[in-house]
């Protein structure tokens, strides 16, 4: 059982440094006391019945059926809290062959789990291979998740059903840039043969395919095309790799349709790493093209000039004409006219932009600074006014240009112990607690998002302050991020580990709020975590800067298992921090941008004249990184408050990014 020990340490990290509310432990004591030693007392029984459970997933992914089938009765016989996951594994054994009762029976014993909707979707995958859209239809419109392959059989049946809008929602799911799951080539087949998939729509989509580089997906879609053959696909990956060999010694013709598309492509994709060259052959080249086709090229053109920071942006938007602009296009078309000051430009940018675009935070607020630098004051004002009441980077740009500044958070809501033991009580919520303990995270978080999808703001702090005193802090974070009246900020930021935290950061010379803010977006607290690109830890390092670190530190018996470890991860976290901030000249933003993205590139997104702050962060070329850097420092503004820190504006921390006039050249492929 949790001790009273424990639960004060975990109220000391939540309450003013150093110190620990006797209200708040009070309340921890009692509210833990009320709810029980259920979840947190583990007996040899518990346990053993833990052991029962993992062996039969074990079972299951070896598809044992014998084994899974004889544990999920013993588990099922001891009220084991789990055990309906094991009927959920059973029922994926013989889901291809069970029948409709079986199934049904099922979904409405288990409805209020996270795996009944995952059962519904690979049920409904096996009816459709059965043809048996009867059923199909009618569970169809009980399925919550969004799963294409799903979709594609609702297309393809419903077209075979004789339903007009399944034309509709097929010929939606073709217009895409990213691969689509094998099934829905069947659809696509159908919409095909009755005409609606026509050679246009085969261009257009083989178009938003090259725009990714995705070659092999191009290369099935162009294949739906008459006379495309092998040696047509071979010039495509000629393209690829040496685009600009292949317009100087104008290896494709420019009379076919595919000859056009290639070239196209070939300019485009040139004009990411050598846009004065592609730019110089254009101008040899683009008699060859018909105006729709110089549009749309003058689009992309521009829209890798804007991501380059090039002035002439704007100027190539305006030779693409009338084509239609994507949203990325919209996008750097405002940031190209942010970037040199053009108010009046941006104002009519964003106003050009698509409704629902317009009305995302991000371009309220800029249009906001438009109208303020045309002395459309009033104008101004009144976005800001309505910006300002959003807890978010934006929210505090539009507050202090109110004049206002956040000096002080509000005044928290701290759940009471009845409210904590209903939140312990929630049988979604131990579910989740109990797959933690197992190891089974994603599971866990499956559970808790279920349980949790309709809570109130008082439920949802009693559970975010539940997953908090268990340590599980990404989700408290979470949690306590969906409030909207009632708030906590010392759980929507809270500060875990902080006596580690505030040596290393004094050790450094760094401002712990920012340390704090960057923690918070790198790994919001999973110790374990670790990115598709192999960073670990809190502070996601990368092993191979993991070893420079050490190396730089002269620790000549560092081994890379130690990243891992949460000392160790904040000792090097903080120290790699250090030196971005030395890189870059003391400038937090610059440094914020450099630890997501490596040293070498934020000085080459500076401009050759002062920046504001926040026009850099709003013009870096990495979503990823403009994301994060944006992130960070508008966490560090939260964590200044919980911590005390001297007081400092989000536009004192973005600063002026000096002007250093090195060239660009940004983008990845």
């Amino acid at each position: 059982m949790w001790s009273a020990k424990k639960n004060t340490d975990l109220v000391a990290k939540r309450g003013k440094p150093g110190a620990i509310s006797n209200r708040h432990l009070s309340r921890a004591v009692v509210g833990w006391l009320l709810a029980g030693v259920m979840i947190y007392g583990h007996s040899a029984h518990a346990d053993n019945a833990d052991e029962l459970f993992l062996s039969a997933r074990a079972a299951y992914n070896e598809r044992n059926s014998a084994a899974l089938d004889a544990a999920a009765q013993s588990l099922q016989s001891q009220h084991y809290i789990l055990a309906p996951y094991t009927e959920y594994w059973r029922l994926l054994l013989v889901l291809n062959q069970a029948d409709k009762e079986t199934v049904q029976g099922f979904l409405a014993q288990y409805d209020a789990f996270p795996f009944a909707d995952r059962a519904r979707g690979e049920w409904l995958k096996a009816l459709a291979r059965r043809q048996e859209w009867k059923t199909f239809f009618e569970e169809y419109p009980k399925f919550k998740r969004d799963d294409v392959a799903v979709s594609c059989y609702a297309a393809d049946g419903g077209i075979q059903q004789g339903q007009e809008a399944a034309v509709l929602d097929g010929k939606a799911l073709w217009m895409t840039g990213t691969e689509l799951p094998a099934n829905c080539e069947a659809v696509f087949d159908r919409l095909q043969q009755g005409g609606v998939l026509r050679a246009e729509d085969i261009w257009a989509r083989v178009r938003l395919l090259l725009q990714g580089s995705r070659i092999t997906v191009s290369k099935g879609v162009l294949q739906r095309l008459p006379g495309v053959d092998k040696a047509n696909l071979k010039l495509l990956d000629r393209v690829y790799q040496n685009p600009q060999q292949v317009l100087e010694k104008r290896q494709i013709s420019f009379v076919s349709r595919l000859g056009k598309e290639l070239n196209l492509y070939a300019l485009e994709r040139l004009s990411r790493s050598q846009p004065a060259l592609a730019l110089d052959l254009w101008e040899k080249l683009h008699g060859n093209f018909d105006a729709a086709d110089r549009n749309y090229l003058w689009g992309r053109f521009a829209l890798h000039a804007a991501r380059k920071h090039d002035p002439a942006a704007l100027t190539y938007f305006q030779r693409a004409g009338n084509t239609p602009l994507d949203k990325d296009q919209q996008e750097w078309k405002a940031r190209a006219a942010m970037r040199i000051g053009d108010w009046k430009a941006l104002e009519s940018i964003i106003a050009a932009m698509p409704e629902t675009q317009q009305s995302e935070q991000v371009w309220q607020y800029w249009k906001a600074r438009a109208f303020k630098a045309q002395q459309q004051v009033a104008a101004a004002n009144a976005i800001l006014v309505t910006l300002s009441k959003n807890n978010t980077y934006y929210g505090i740009l539009a507050e202090e240009e109110l004049g206002d500044v956040v000096t002080a958070l509000p005044a928290a809501y701290k759940p009471d112990a009845e409210e904590i033991r209903v939140a312990l009580n929630n049988p979604g919520i131990q579910r989740g607690l109990a797959l933690r303990r197992l190891d089974m995270k994603w599971e866990a978080r499956e559970e808790w998002r279920l349980a949790s999808r309709d809570f109130d703001d008082k439920q949802l702090l009693a559970a975010a302050e539940v997953a908090f005193r268990e340590g599980w802090y990404d989700v408290a974070i979470n949690t306590a991020d969906r409030t909207q009246a009632l708030h906590d900020f010392a759980l929507r930021y809270p500060t875990p580990y902080r006596d580690m935290m505030h040596g290393y950061a004094a050790d450094n010379a760094l401002d712990e709020a920012w340390v704090y803010g960057l923690i918070r977006q790198e790994s919001r607290f999973v110790s374990w975590a670790k990115s598709v690109a192999g960073a670990s830890g809190l502070m996601q390092i990368m092993p191979d800067t993991a070893k420079w670190i050490a190396k730089r530190m002269g620790m000549g018996d560092f081994k890379p298992a130690m990243i891992n470890q949460l000392d160790t991860n904040l000792k090097f976290g903080t120290h790699y921090l250090r030196y971005t901030m030395d890189m870059m000249n003391e400038q937090p933003l610059m440094a914020t941008a450099a630890y997501n993205a490596g040293p070498g590139r934020p000085k080459r997104w500076a401009s050759d004249k002062p920046l504001e702050g926040a026009v850099y962060a709003e013009t870096i070329p990495f979503s990823e990184t403009r994301d994060y850097v944006k992130k960070v420092l508008g966490n560090s503004i939260y964590y200044s408050q919980q911590l005390g820190s001297k007081p400092q504006t989000l536009k004192q921390r973005l600063g002026v990014v000096p002007g250093i006039g090195a060239p660009v050249n940004p983008e990845r492929d």
